[in-house]
């Protein structure tokens, strides 16, 4: 399915994901509830088995989320053995970055670094003892926020907002480092067909497999998880 594709829906608006986190964060206060973990823990593991083989913690890498939420990918490489100083994740709900920083302090984690940040206008910060973020990152990460943003408001030539995704997505990853994506509503094809081109310069690297599932005699994963490598322009 085309991006384009797509008919708009409020989980592609900033209004509901502040009305969520909003909730989340009222929740933490009162009962010390993290908050829903997209996708599942299942998803989570597989994401961070995938880093830990392909960006080891040996390496000192820099790694960062697109739309982190209350920032359980964060944490759960953190507790796989990468530095929290190394870790980064930011979202465009500021609710969501209370909560995650709450989290952060409720776990001891406070040097993983959460902020506010529209990925599609503006330009998150660099990761510690770097200048500019552009070319910085060894890991980009996505749980979720890519379908999320092809559920936003098209433009008057029916232009969905995630067209322009993949190459902001490329522009903070170093040469030769990796894009992991885990996706509900798109194939790996469909990844691989937005993303792989000569203005990101990804190259489709590895997949991650999920539990298969059949249904009208075809078979198939809920989720899709793929890894793209930057390479040298």
């Amino acid at each position: 399915m085309d991006t384009s594709d797509f008919e708009p829906s409020k989980l592609g608006t900033k209004t509901h994901w502040n009305s969520v986190y909003e909730k989340e964060v009222a929740n933490f206060e009162e009962t010390g509830d993290e908050g829903e973990i997209w996708f599942g823990e299942d998803s989570v593991e597989r994401m961070v088995d995938w880093t830990l083989e392909n960006v080891p913690t040996d390496t000192d890498p820099r790694i960062l989320e697109i739309g982190s939420g209350n920032g359980t990918l964060l944490f759960a490489l953190h507790e796989a053995g990468y530095a929290a100083s190394s870790l980064a994740g930011f979202d465009y709900s500021p609710d969501a970055v209370k909560l995650a920083r709450m989290v952060a302090r409720s776990r001891e984690s406070e040097e993983i670094a959460f902020y506010v940040c529209d990925f599609l206008s503006e330009t998150p910060p660099p990761p510690s003892g770097k200048t500019d973020s552009l070319s910085a990152w060894d890991a980009l990460l996505d749980k979720g926020t890519y379908d999320a943003i092809a559920l936003g408001d098209k433009d008057k030539d029916g232009r969905s907002p995630v067209a322009a995704y993949p190459v902001r997505a490329s522009r903070l990853v170093k040469d030769d480092g990796y894009f992991l994506i885990t996706s509900c509503n798109f194939t790996e094809e469909e990844l691989k067909t937005s993303f792989v081109n000569s203005e990101t310069n990804f190259q489709f690297h590895s997949r991650v497999k999920h539990p298969s599932i059949s249904f009208g005699g075809k078979t198939g994963s809920v989720y899709t998880t793929v890894a793209f490598q930057k390479v040298t322009a």
